[in-house]
Formats: structure tokens, C-alpha cells, sequence
């Protein structure tokens, strides 16, 4: 079994830049595969990034201004979201898989115009 529990997300002015982390705790399972998520009210769950061993990918609407990480010591996962947008207002989710998909509660992150 695995928890993810993110933290980080806030109220920014437009240009602005944030640093969710999402920390797992648990036993037995693997941070190989790991990525972030994001909901804006009334839109699907959509994709931002992943990181899986050491290769990134990235959503084309973040990519040069959002950074996936990982810190494998601290069991703790981080996206630094630099530039934002308010289009980048959703809540912002932590995933994992491992034999099956976990996720975090998300965390908030608002960018005012």
C-alpha cells in the first residue's frame, strides 16, 4: 500500500513560480514511475509530467517552464512550475504507479491574471 500526500501549491500573480512536492510513504513499492496531474473545474484530469528512472516528459502546454524531480533519500517528488499562467489554475495531483495507479489528494495552485 502506498500513500501520496502533496503539499506546496498557494496563490500566485502571473509569472510566478511554485514548488509542489509530493512525499509516499508506505512499504514495498517503487518511485521508478512517478508523475504529476492537474484539474481545472469542469475539464478531464490531464497529464503534466512523469518522471520514470531517470527520463522526463513533459505536457507541450509546460514544457521549458515546468521541471519534474525526484529525491529518492526523501521518498519526495517535486514540480517546479516556473512562468505560470492563469490556464495553469487547476488542482494538481501526484501519481504513482506501481501494479496500479495511486494517487495524492492534490494540491491547490491559483494564478491570478
Amino acid at each position: 500500500q502506498v500513500q501520496l500526500v502533496e503539499s506546496g501549491g498557494g496563490l500566485v500573480q502571473a509569472g510566478g513560480s511554485l514548488r509542489p512536492s509530493c512525499t509516499a510513504s508506505g512499504s514495498g513499492f517503487s518511485m521508478n514511475n512517478m508523475g504529476w496531474y492537474r484539474q481545472a473545474p469542469g475539464k478531464q484530469r490531464e497529464f503534466v509530467a512523469v518522471i520514470t528512472g531517470g527520463r522526463t516528459n513533459y505536457a507541450d502546454s509546460v514544457k521549458g517552464r515546468f521541471t519534474i524531480s525526484r529525491d529518492n533519500a526523501k521518498n519526495t517528488v517535486y514540480l517546479q512550475m516556473n512562468s505560470l499562467k492563469p490556464e495553469d489554475t487547476a488542482l494538481y495531483y501526484c501519481h504513482l504507479w506501481f501494479g496500479r495507479d495511486y494517487w495524492g489528494q492534490g494540491t491547490q495552485v491559483t494564478v491570478s491574471s
